[in-house]
């Protein structure tokens, strides 16, 4: 399991504190990384955690999805996770993650998100395009389709990790999990919600900060320009209520 602090300290103690209480026994190693220079820690990485806890430190900060290649570099076991360091776990999620996970044919599985007050969150996507991004921003209209769902929490078998080289580093921040995504699909893997759910209370920081934004643009410029998305843009779509189908089989 890798997590990336920025940081996130606070969140940090409490998400392995729930990580120690609940999962002890599915969950074996995690690896968290301090990726704000002069981080300070945020827990005792030789507490007696029913895990190994291993902690790095960057020199300078990276991107999303170097920090997590780098923590997940070398893993032997059976299966990855990347974890945001704000979702919090009200229930014991990876056993159904790493079950559906290990199914034929299953590129990641993914729990449902849910906000602070209990409210589901738009974690699953629709192929951002332009003309989805304005449907959804300009008119207020939901994802009717699913091609990629957010990587706040993302369980994947460790050789589909490893045959999909993880997370493109040419993304510094944003549209990291849009392009894993459409490259498991296009490679006949499947992205298959579990029939549990995390609370995940981060807010997107492209709406507060303007380097962020640019961030965010950058990417999706990227996004638009690969070949993953003007392939992906020719795949079938995939409903929410096959997903759902799916994590309940």
């Amino acid at each position: 399991m890798s997590v990336v602090s920025h940081g996130h300290g606070a969140a940090v103690r409490a998400l392995l504190a729930d990580l120690a209480r609940g999962s002890a026994g599915v969950v074996t190693r995690v690896v968290l990384t301090l990726n704000a220079p002069g981080e300070p820690d945020p827990v005792e990485a030789d507490a007696p955690w029913p895990f190994a806890l291993q902690v790095r430190r960057n020199a300078r900060s990276r991107g999303f999805g170097a920090n997590h290649n780098r923590a997940l570099q070398g893993a032997d076991e059976a299966f990855v996770c990347v974890l945001n360091p704000d979702v919090r776990l009200p229930m014991e999620p990876f056993a159904d993650l790493t079950r559906l996970a290990g199914a034929p044919g299953v590129g990641a599985a993914y729990p449902l998100q849910l906000d602070g007050d209990g409210q589901v969150q738009d974690s699953e996507r629709a192929l951002p395009t332009p003309l989805a991004l304005w449907r959804r921003r300009v008119l207020g209209r939901g994802e009717a389709r699913v091609d990629w769902v957010n990587a706040a929490c993302l369980v994947l078998p460790l050789p589909v990790w490893r045959r999909m080289g993880g997370f493109d580093e040419r993304y510094f921040m944003y549209c990291e999990d849009v392009d894993l995504c459409l490259r498991l699909r296009l490679a006949g893997l499947r992205l298959v919600r579990a029939p549990v759910s995390v609370v995940h209370a981060g807010r997107r920081a492209s709406r507060r900060s303007v380097v962020h934004l640019a961030w965010h643009v950058r990417s999706l410029l990227r996004l638009w320009c690969s070949r993953s998305f003007r392939a992906a843009c020719r795949l079938a779509p995939v409903g929410r209520t096959a997903l759902a189908r799916e994590g309940r089989s």
